[in-house]
């Protein structure tokens, strides 16, 4: 009898540990992806010149800070390390289901050497189709508002009716009347 082929075993990607911000995050993430705009993505053909770099909106949640970065590349919403519930590091090009007011959204982990791990959900990418600024900031403080409602209600249950009545031709004829 053979023995099976063992495969090697894959080791999980290294965890670099999120350090938490204490202030918020809007500028600093701004500085940055303006250099990468201006250093590497200014030529390429999927970015939208009608649109610039943009922080929107950042503001805690449970501890940590969640917004959107509006790129001439992507608007995604944003999760960082502020120190509270809702960050977990793990390792990047994982995702993780986050609770939210809205529902469960999913959040693909990511670490870039100037940020540090920072976890992010798509809102719009390709970005081609924004037409400008103005369309592509409503559409990031639209997906904020919806993250932070609560789902509506299902609607409430119409009231038992009657069952209706067998119509006849002539009743109906004369209910448009007004007679009975």
């Amino acid at each position: 009898m053979t023995s099976p082929i063992r495969q090697p075993a894959i080791a999980p990607p290294p965890i670099r540990p999120a350090m938490p911000r204490a202030d918020d995050p809007s500028a600093w993430l701004e500085a940055h992806y303006r250099a990468v705009y201006a250093e590497r993505m200014a030529d390429l053909p999927f970015v939208n010149a009608a649109l610039q770099v943009e922080a929107v909106g950042f503001d805690r949640l449970r501890g940590d800070w969640l917004g959107v970065m509006v790129t001439p590349w992507f608007i995604n919403l944003f999760l960082l390390n502020g120190g509270g519930e809702l960050w977990g590091d793990i390792p990047a090009g994982q995702r993780r289901y986050l609770a939210l007011p809205c529902g469960t959204l999913q959040f693909l982990a990511d670490d870039d050497p100037v940020l540090g791990p920072y976890q992010y959900c798509p809102l719009i990418a390709p970005v081609g189709e924004v037409a400008d600024m103005t369309v592509a900031r409503q559409a990031a403080v639209d997906g904020l508002a919806t993250v932070f409602s609560r789902p509506a209600p299902p609607p409430a249950e119409a009231p038992e009716q009657a069952p209706p009545k067998n119509v006849t031709r002539r009743g109906f004829l004369r209910s448009l009347t007004g007679r009975r």
